[in-house]
C-alpha cells in the first residue's frame, strides 16, 4: 500500500514496508551508513557467536554487548517530527504522514560523534591530512608513522568518503597502533585487523549470503570483535575463498591479493575471460553440481558448436587462470565440459527464419565449421567447400585418434544436417573454382582453410630417404598410407605437432623415439601435460638441442648431429636462435621427422593481401576485399582449436552484420536458472584435491590408438564441480551508494551558489587531479576570478572556515579597499601581519 511521507520538506511516495533509508535511496537523498549494505540490509540486532579466533588470541563473548544485539554504526540517524530521539533510518519503517529531516544540525552533530567512535580504533591521521588527495602513502610530509597511516585504499576508500561527507571532529583523539594480526600469506586475499571497524558486513556476507560461517564476532570488553569461528587460519576455518567478504568490506581490512589490472568481471572471473570462446564456465560447473546436466550442456553449446570435441582436445587456458589454482589445483574445467556434453542428448538447435542470403566458407576445419554453425543458426544459406574427401580439416586428417576418435568427430558433425548446411567435398578453391567465382555466387565468403602445410627448412641431409615432415606424416597415418614403423626415430620440434608425431610413431612400432627441440623444457610450446604423457610413453627428450645435420650412408639415414642451442629468442622476443658450436652430439637413427611449424597455401589468393604470410584482416575480420572474411590459422597463424572456433564465431557475427542482420549469432538459452548464492560450509574445502580423469596406463596405451583419457562418471563430476570457488557470485553483490561527489564543475552557475565568505577551496583539472589548494577571504570572488583566467581547472570544492575574528575581518576588508589596488612594491600591504 502506498503512503506519503515528507523528507527534508519534500513529499514523497513510499510503500508501507519500506525503511526510511529505502525511501531516501529511491528519491536520491543520500544518508550515510557503514554497517548497512544493499545486499545485506541492516545489521542491527545481530547476535554474537560464543568465541572467535585470531592469531593473537581466542576471544570469547563476555556478554558486554547490548542485550538486543549489535547496535550498528549509527551513522544513518535522522530526525522524525514528534520523536524525542534520533532514529536509525536503515531499520525504521515509514508511516503515513511521517516527517523526516536528514540534515539538521542535531543529526550532523550526532553523526560526527558516532563517526568519532568508529575512527577511535582506526588509523585516521591520513583522513585528516590536507594532502591526502593523491598521496602515495610512502612518503609523509607530516611524518606520521607508517603503522598509523591509512591503508592502500586511500583515495578509493568507502570509509574515507563517508568521513569526508560527515566531517571529522577536530578533537578526535590520536590513534594508537595496536599491532593486531595480519594475514598476508592467504591465497586470493589479505586481511588486516588493524583496519577493521567492526561494521560486521563481512560476517553477514559470509553467514547470511553464503552460509559458510567462517567469520563471526563476539562482544568483548564492550567492543564487537571480528574473527574466525574455527581456527585463526582461513583454510582451517573452512573458508571457501569466494572473496564475498572482500567485496563488502568498506575499509582495507579485507583486500584482494595480486589482482591484475583490467575489468572487474575479467579479473574476478578469469576462467570466462581467458576462454577464447567466452563460455560461462562457473554457470555450467554449478549446474553440474546441481545435477542439471541438460542445462549445463545448453550453456556450453551456446558458445561452442561441438563441445564433445573441445571437451577432449581443448588446451583449456581457462584452467591456467582458474583462481582455485591459488589454493591447490585449478578446476578440471575441460573434463567437466566433456561430462556435461556426454550426459545429455536433449539439446536442439533453433535456427532463425531463412534470410535468403548465401555464404560460402572455404575449409571445414574448426574455424570454418564454427562459422557455418552460427551463420546457419542465423538463418543464412551456407555452403562449405572442402578439398578433402570428408569434412573436419585437421581434426580429421592430422589429430591422432588417441586424442579424438573418429566416432566422436562424426557424431559432432551430425548437427550440420539439422542446420541444412551444404558441404562440397573434394572441391579445391583456386583452380577450377576461383575466389572470383565465389564472389559472383555468394553475398559473403569466409576463408577458413587453416594451416595444413608443414614448414620446411634446409639442412644438410634433409633430402635423404627417411626424412619426413610433421603434418605430412600425421596425414599419412590418418589416411592409412602409413600403418607401421620400425627402427629408431628422431623428431625435431617442440610443439604439440611434434609431440603428436612422437607418440604416434611409438604406437606404429618404432623401437626408440627421441625428440629434440631448440627450446629448453620450460619454453617448449607443447603443453605440459602432452610432454608428460609423451615421457610416460617412452619418448626421450633433448631440450635445447637443434638439428645441425642429418647423417647418411648409401642414401639412407644413419644418424643426426645435434648442436646445443643457448637461446631461442632475442631480447625483443623475436625468434633468433643462438648456438654453441663447441657442443654437439650424435644420435643413431633410421628416420627423422621434422615438425617445426605449419603454414597456409596462399598461392591462389591473387587479390587478397597476404604480404605477412597470413591473410591480413581488419578488426571485423574482413580482408581488403569487401564481403570476403578470414579466420582461424589462415589469418592468425598456427593456433589452438578453441581459438579457431572463436574466430569462426567472430567472423560469423561480422558476416551476419554485413548481410543486414544484428550480428547476434548466439542461440538464446531456453532454461530457467537462478543462482543460489547460499553455497554453504564444506569441511576442509581449501584442501580438496582435483579429481583426476582416468587414463589408460602407458604400457597399454602405446599398443593401439584408443583414446587415452576417459570422461568423468557422475560421482566424479559432481565431486569436482563442488570444488569451484564460485567467483562469479561476487559480481552479483550490489554496489554501495557513496556520498555525493563534492567536486562541482567550475562554471558561472555553480560559482554563483558559493557564499562570499572566508575559507578554503581546491581546484582540479579534467582528470580531477588537484592543481590548487588555497585559503581565501572571499571564496566566491576568488573563484569568479578563476573563471575569467586561463586556468586548467575544471572542478572545484570549497569549505567555509573563518580565518579571523569578526573584527580582524573588518580591518582586513578596510585595508584591502584602501590599498588593495596599489602597485606592488610600494610598501602598503606587503605584510598583513603588520596590521596586528
Amino acid at each position: 500500500m502506498s503512503i506519503t511521507i515528507r523528507i527534508n520538506g519534500n513529499d514523497v511516495t513510499a510503500e508501507e514496508d519500506m525503511t526510511i533509508l529505502d525511501v531516501a535511496e529511491q528519491n536520491d537523498i543520500y544518508i550515510p551508513r557503514l554497517c548497512y549494505h544493499p545486499s545485506l540490509g541492516s545489521s542491527h540486532g545481530l547476535k554474537p557467536v560464543k568465541k572467535i579466533f585470531r592469531d593473537d588470541a581466542e576471544y570469547k563473548d563476555d556478554g558486554s554487548g547490548p542485550k538486543d544485539g549489535f547496535s550498528g554504526c549509527q551513522l544513518c540517524v535522522v530526525e522524525i517530527k514528534g520523536h524525542k530521539d534520533l532514529v536509525t533510518s536503515c531499520d525504521t519503517k515509514v508511516e503515513q504522514g511521517m516527517e523526516i529531516e536528514s540534515e539538521t544540525d542535531l543529526v550532523k552533530e550526532a553523526r560526527r560523534n558516532n563517526l568519532s567512535e568508529i575512527l577511535r580504533d582506526h588509523p585516521h591521521a591520513c583522513l585528516q591530512c590536507a594532502q591526502q588527495d593523491g598521496c602515495s602513502r610512502t612518503q609523509c610530509s607530516t611524518n606520521v608513522p607508517e603503522n598509523e597511516r591509512c591503508c592502500p585504499l586511500l583515495g578509493h576508500c568507502e570509509l574515507q568518503k563517508i568521513a569526508h561527507y560527515i566531517g571529522i571532529r577536530q578533537d578526535l583523539t590520536k590513534y594508537i597502533f595496536k599491532d593486531l594480526p595480519k594475514h598476508k600469506g592467504e591465497p586470493l586475499f589479505e586481511s588486516d585487523y588493524n583496519y577493521c571497524i567492526s561494521c560486521l558486513r563481512c560476517v553477514r556476507a559470509c553467514c547470511e549470503l553464503r552460509g559458510i560461517e567462517t567469520l563471526g564476532f563476539v562482544f568483548n570488553k564492550n567492543k564487537a570483535i571480528v574473527g574466525l569461528t574455527k581456527d585463526s587460519n582461513y583454510d582451517k576455518s573452512d573458508c571457501r575463498f569466494c572473496t564475498t567478504c572482500v567485496e563488502v568490506c568498506p575499509t582495507g581490512a579485507l583486500t584482494d591479493k595480486d589482482l591484475p589490472k583490467g575489468k572487474k568481471e575479467d579479473v574476478l572471473v578469469p576462467c570466462i575471460a581467458n576462454c577464447p570462446a567466452g563460455v560461462d564456465v562457473p554457470r555450467y560447473i554449478n549446474l553440474i553440481n546441481e545435477g542439471k546436466y541438460a542445462e549445463a550442456d545448453a550453456v556450453i553449446r551456446k558458445r561452442i558448436p561441438f563441445p564433445e570435441i573441445l571437451g577432449r582436445i581443448c588446451f583449456h587456458p581457462c584452467e591456467n587462470a582458474c583462481r582455485r589454482g591459488e589454493l591447490n589445483q585449478p578446476m578440471a574445467i575441460c573434463a567437466l565440459k566433456c561430462f556435461a556434453v556426454d550426459n545429455d542428448g536433449s539439446f536442439k538447435v533453433n535456427p532463425k527464419k531463412p534470410t535468403g542470403k548465401k555464404v560460402a566458407i572455404v575449409g571445414s576445419g574448426p574455424a570454418g565449421l564454427s562459422a557455418a554453425y552460427y551463420l546457419a543458426l542465423s538463418g543464412h544459406d551456407v555452403t562449405v567447400f572442402e578439398a578433402e574427401e570428408e569434412i573436419g580439416g585437421m581434426l580429421r586428417y592430422a589429430l591422432p585418434t588417441y586424442r579424438l576418435s573418429s566416432k566422436i568427430l562424426d557424431d559432432a558433425m551430425k548437427i550440420f544436417n539439422e542446420l541444412k548446411v551444404k558441404f562440397k567435398t573434394n572441391t579445391s578453391i583456386g583452380k577450377k573454382i576461383t575466389l572470383s567465382d565465389l564472389r559472383k555466387d555468394f553475398q559473403a565468403i569466409l576463408l577458413g582453410f587453416g594451416a595444413s602445410l608443414s614448414k620446411k627448412i634446409t639442412i644438410e641431409g634433409s633430402d635423404l630417404n627417411g626424412v619426413e615432415w610433421g603434418l605430412d606424416f600425421l596425414k599419412d597415418v590418418k589416411k592409412k598410407n602409413t600403418t607401421s614403423l620400425s627402427g629408431q626415430l628422431v623428431v625435431i620440434g617442440g610443439g604439440n605437432v611434434a609431440i603428436d608425431v612422437a607418440r604416434t610413431a611409438i604406437r606404429l612400432g618404432a623401437s626408440n623415439v627421441q625428440l629434440a627441440c631448440l627450446e629448453c623444457e620450460d619454453e617448449m610450446p607443447a603443453h605440459d601435460w602432452e610432454i608428460a604423457d609423451a615421457k610416460e610413453e617412452g619418448v626421450v627428450m633433448h631440450p635445447s638441442w637443434g638439428p645441425n645435420k642429418i647423417i647418411g650412408n648409401g642414401g639412407k639415414i644413419v644418424g643426426i648431429e645435434l648442436i646445443k642451442c643457448t637461446s631461442v629468442f632475442d631480447q625483443k622476443g623475436k625468434f633468433d636462435p643462438k648456438f654453441d658450436n663447441c657442443e654437439k652430439k650424435k644420435i643413431e637413427t633410421d628416420k627423422v621427422i621434422l615438425a617445426i611449424g605449419q603454414s597456409s597455401d596462399l598461392s591462389w589468393l591473387k587479390d587478397v593481401n597476404t604480404k605477412t604470410g597470413i591473410i591480413s584482416i581488419d578488426k571485423n575480420m574482413q580482408t581488403n576485399l569487401p564481403g570476403v572474411y578470414a579466420g582461424g590459422e589462415v589469418a592468425r597463424g598456427p593456433a589452438s582449436v578453441v581459438e579457431a572456433v572463436s574466430d569462426g564465431a567472430s567472423a560469423a557475427s561480422a558476416i551476419d552484420k554485413f548481410l543486414g542482420s544484428d550480428g547476434n549469432i548466439y542461440q538464446s538459452l531456453e532454461i530457467s536458472y537462478e543462482q543460489d548464492p547460499y553455497i554453504g560450509r564444506v569441511e576442509g574445502f581449501a584442501h580438496i584435491d582435483r579429481i583426476d580423469i582416468t587414463k589408460i596406463c602407458p604400457n597399454e596405451r602405446i599398443k593401439n590408438f584408443e583414446m587415452v583419457e576417459s570422461c568423468y562418471n557422475e560421482k566424479q563430476a559432481k565431486q569436482e564441480a563442488a570444488r569451484c570457488l564460485r567467483c562469479d557470485l561476487r559480481l552479483n553483490i550490489l554496489p554501495v551508494t557513496l556520498p555525493p561527489d563534492k567536486w562541482m564543475e567550475l562554471n558561472d552557475d555553480n560559482v554563483a551558489e558559493v557564499p562570499p565568505v572566508e575559507g578554503v577551496y581546491q581546484l582540479r583539472d579534467e582528470n580531477k587531479v588537484i592543481i590548487v589548494i588555497k585559503g581565501s577571504q572571499n571564496i566566491q570572488a576568488d573563484l569568479q576570478e578563476k573563471l575569467t583566467s586561463k586556468t586548467k581547472a575544471k572542478y572545484f570544492w570549497f569549505e567555509p572556515d573563518p580565518m579571523y575574528t569578526k573584527r580582524e575581518s573588518e580591518l582586513i576588508q578596510q585595508f584591502l579597499q584602501q590599498f588593495g589596488k596599489m602597485p606592488e612594491g610600494d610598501g602598503a600591504g606587503d605584510n598583513l601581519d603588520d596590521l596586528f
